[in-house]
This record gives C-alpha cells, sequence and structure tokens, in this order.
C-alpha cells in the first residue's frame, strides 16, 4: 500500500473491513470503531484524515473512492504492509472532507500535509508546489510558461495542475495553435533594433509568430493570447472538436501516425481540465517576497522604532452563519512559521458577525499570551476595514493590557488602517510592505478556508 499515491485502485466494500476487528467484536476499541466509521463514508473523492487517541491528526490521504481507500488501512493487509504496520493501530479516530474531483483531492492533501505536517506523512512534507501556467500581461509580447513559482504581480495565472508533465505536453500543443512565444527574451516594442534579431526555430516550424524579429505587431500578438485566455478559461469545445475531425480524417485515410499524434493531442488539452481554482487552490509559499525589504518597509511606513520580527493575522471564515471559524497565522523574519498557526472554532457568536467573532478570537488569544506571560507578536493584522480593527481594538480594551501594532487590510482597494487615525495609509501595489502584509492577510484567509471546509464535512481536530 504506497503512501499518498494518485490512483486508488482497491474496490475494497465496507463489508471487508478487517476480519479480526469483527473475531475481537463489539467494536469497542478506537482502532475497531475507526474502523465501524469508516463504512459511512462515501463512495467518492475526498480527503481522509487518521487521528490517534489524543485527536492528533497522524495521517492524511486522498482518495477517488473515500470508503474503498480509508477502509484498505483496517485490512488484515494493511498491518502486514511494511510502510503501514509500524503506525496502523495508532489510529483511534478517522474524520473525511468532500472534494469535487480527484484533482481536487491531490491538492487538498498536498495543502494540508503542509498545514498539519502529520507524523507519517512522509512525502509532500517539504514546500514542493505544483504548477502553474502563466501569462506575462505586463510586457509588450506576453509570453506563456510552466512555472512552480509564479510573480505575484503583473500575470495571470492558471491552474495549479496536478501533473507537470501534461501541461508542458499541453502548452506545446497550444503554441502550435497559437503561435505565441515561451521565451525569455524582455522585447521592447518600440526598439527597431529587434528587426535585426534572428529568431529560433519555432517561428522557421511556424509554432511562433516572432515578435523578436517584428514580424508580428503587438495588437496582432496579444489577439493571438486574448484567445488563447479563452481557451484556458473554458472555450475550448470548438478546438476539441476540430482536433478529433481531423484525426477521424487521417484514420480514414490510413494516416495512422498523424492520427495518433492527434490523439495524443487531444489528450494533452483534455488534461488542461484536471487542475484546481486558483482561489482555492493557490499555494502562497510559491509567490516569493523579499521578506527583509518588506519589514524594513514596514517599519518605515508605521514609523517604528525597531524593524518588526513577527505579525500575526487574523481572518473569520463562515457559510451562511454556520460554523463560524477563525484562522491566526504567525510570520518570523517575514516567512510563514507553520508551528505557530493556530485555529479557533467561534463560541459566543450566532449567525454571521464577523465583528464579535473577531472580537471574540483576539480576547481568547490575547488573554492566553497575557496569562501564560507569552511575548505578544509585533504587528497583529486583521482582515478587513475600520469596523474589524476596532472590533480588535475593543478586545485589548476590554483586557485592559496595551495591543502590539494593530493594522487592517481592506481587500477592495487594500487599504491599512490604524486605531485612531481615520485617513487610511495607501501604498503603492508594489511596495515590499504592502505585499508582505497581503501575503499574510492571505495566508490567514486561506488557512480559515480550509479549517472551515473540515468542519462543513464534519471533520474537526483541535
Amino acid at each position: 500500500m504506497a503512501e499518498n499515491d494518485t490512483n486508488f485502485e482497491n474496490d475494497t466494500t465496507p463489508e471487508r473491513v478487517t476480519p479480526d476487528v469483527k473475531e475481537q467484536g463489539g467494536g469497542s476499541t478506537p482502532f475497531e470503531m475507526a474502523a465501524a466509521k469508516v463504512r459511512k463514508f462515501p463512495q467518492s473523492p475526498g480527503v481522509y484524515l487518521m487521528k490517534n487517541i489524543a485527536g492528533v491528526v497522524i495521517y492524511v490521504g486522498k482518495a477517488t473512492n473515500l470508503r474503498s481507500r480509508a477502509g484498505s488501512y483496517f485490512l488484515k493487509a494493511a498491518s502486514e504492509e511494511q510502510r503501514t504496520a509500524g503506525w496502523i493501530r495508532e489510529i483511534a479516530d478517522i474524520d473525511y472532507m468532500d472534494c469535487e474531483s480527484e484533482v481536487d483531492a491531490l491538492l487538498v492533501e498536498s495543502r494540508l500535509i503542509k498545514d498539519i505536517q502529520p507524523i507519517h506523512n512522509k512525502i509532500q512534507k517539504d514546500d514542493k508546489s505544483f504548477p502553474y501556467l502563466q501569462i506575462t500581461t505586463y510586457e509588450d509580447f506576453p509570453r506563456v510558461e510552466v512555472t512552480r513559482e509564479p510573480s505575484s504581480t503583473g500575470v495571470k495565472l492558471y491552474g495549479p495542475f496536478a501533473s507537470a508533465s501534461s501541461l508542458r505536453g499541453a502548452v506545446q500543443v497550444l503554441q502550435r495553435i497559437f503561435k505565441f512565444r515561451t521565451c525569455s527574451l524582455d522585447i521592447d516594442a518600440d526598439d527597431e533594433r529587434w528587426k535585426w534579431f534572428r529568431p529560433c526555430l519555432l517561428a522557421s516550424i511556424k509554432q511562433c509568430t516572432a515578435p523578436c524579429n517584428q514580424r508580428v505587431d503587438k495588437q496582432e500578438y496579444r489577439k493571438d493570447i486574448k484567445k488563447l485566455q479563452m481557451f484556458l478559461a473554458g472555450n475550448k469545445n470548438k478546438l476539441l472538436k476540430q482536433l478529433r475531425n481531423e484525426m477521424l480524417e487521417a484514420s480514414k485515410e490510413m494516416a495512422f501516425e498523424k492520427a495518433a499524434k492527434l490523439r495524443d493531442e487531444i489528450g494533452m488539452l483534455e488534461s488542461l481540465d484536471r487542475r484546481g481554482e486558483l482561489d482555492t487552490h493557490a499555494q502562497p509559499e510559491v509567490f516569493h517576497i523579499d521578506p527583509k525589504k518588506g519589514l524594513t518597509g514596514l517599519r518605515k511606513v508605521l514609523k517604528l522604532k525597531e524593524t518588526p520580527r513577527t505579525i500575526e493575522g487574523v481572518d473569520i471564515a463562515h457559510l451562511g452563519g454556520g460554523e463560524t471559524v477563525a484562522s491566526l497565522v504567525t510570520f518570523i523574519d517575514g516567512l510563514p512559521f507553520k508551528p505557530g498557526y493556530r485555529r479557533f472554532k467561534i463560541k459566543n457568536v450566532t449567525g454571521i458577525d464577523d465583528y464579535r467573532s473577531i472580537h471574540e478570537v483576539v480576547l481568547r488569544r490575547f488573554k492566553r499570551l497575557y496569562d501564560e506571560q507569552e511575548a505578544f507578536p509585533d504587528i497583529l493584522l486583521i482582515d478587513g476595514g475600520k469596523g474589524q480593527l476596532s472590533s480588535a481594538v475593543a478586545a485589548f480594551e476590554s483586557l485592559e493590557i496595551p495591543p502590539p501594532t494593530l493594522l487592517s487590510l481592506a481587500k477592495k482597494n487594500e487599504e491599512i488602517y490604524r486605531p485612531g487615525e481615520s485617513e487610511p495609509i495607501r501604498l503603492s501595489r508594489h511596495a515590499f510592505s504592502l505585499r508582505l502584509l497581503q501575503y499574510v492577510r492571505d495566508e490567514a484567509h486561506r488557512f480559515a478556508q480550509h479549517y472551515h471546509h473540515i468542519l462543513r464535512s464534519k471533520s474537526q481536530f483541535d
């Protein structure tokens, strides 16, 4: 039984849950109760979370069939398999999260493993991220590239994708059709020196319109990029129909090599559907920000005596007033510090009320820090505007303790609010200080959403 493998072909039914469990009878041990619980899992894609007797998540896995895959861990074979035999009996409880597709399950599993760091997940604990397709919209002649480290500005992103090789293959097919460039040249449309530049082989085989040799003007090139973006946004049925007709014609003419090539191209284009939604699955660690410049910028903008080292970010998530949750993320020296992440289930607020929810979280968090005489962060960042910030201020007033540097970041115009100041701070969208705050805010939002999805799926962990 391979850990974190992509394909799950074990078709175990719930009746095949470990024979020795049945023989012991009663389902009285935590392991046996977990085995019985799996029988009620849906037969759909998702992620399962295994916990020990203390309620700590010890393993996260993905499945195309949750009941079958999770149930396989309670079969006799699992206790004999070298990679699972040593820890399988630690399982005391198991929960799951529904996912829309196999790809969503893969991406959610990767994200949760990085967040939770379960002790028995040997793969994906590092910061390896999934590939994205990036179009550099800020350039005169935008280029198209596959990257695991996308830029945070001046680009249009698609993904993340589950397979880098399939994505690269699809890009090659798309380049044959839309003739975009994939090189790293900085081409200025108004620089006549490009007239004398020698294009690469792609221009000779008509897979690039060669803007590097000014064979196409900026407007015409951007029209092709626009068509590509429409295709990536989902309007691809016409193109696939055309390729299938060409494949059929090639087969009729017994041009089987051409037909096979078209078949492979169609498969690669169809693989573009196997991707996650960017808003849901974007992995923030791939968006690189210079942390030192961001922190230095914050010291200057906020007029602090010293450069801040620790930042905590708070965000709220809810669905129609039910299962309101909050997240708290910690950054040290401008980088995420995962052991400092915390999740909160809102206890004292009914319905949708972000202000009271923020008040509760800040109150609980800083009362504990104060009571245990632990250090406060240098900056506490609240996701929202004046109202959310006022709720955080009120929490410190209730505790009668001085707050750290308090900020809120309003997403609509990316304005920074501070207590007692009526006008927000407005920074350039390219300022390192703003980008660092955005990184903290977006990471808090992502972490809150993941906890919220877990609770919605009746999966709770402390």
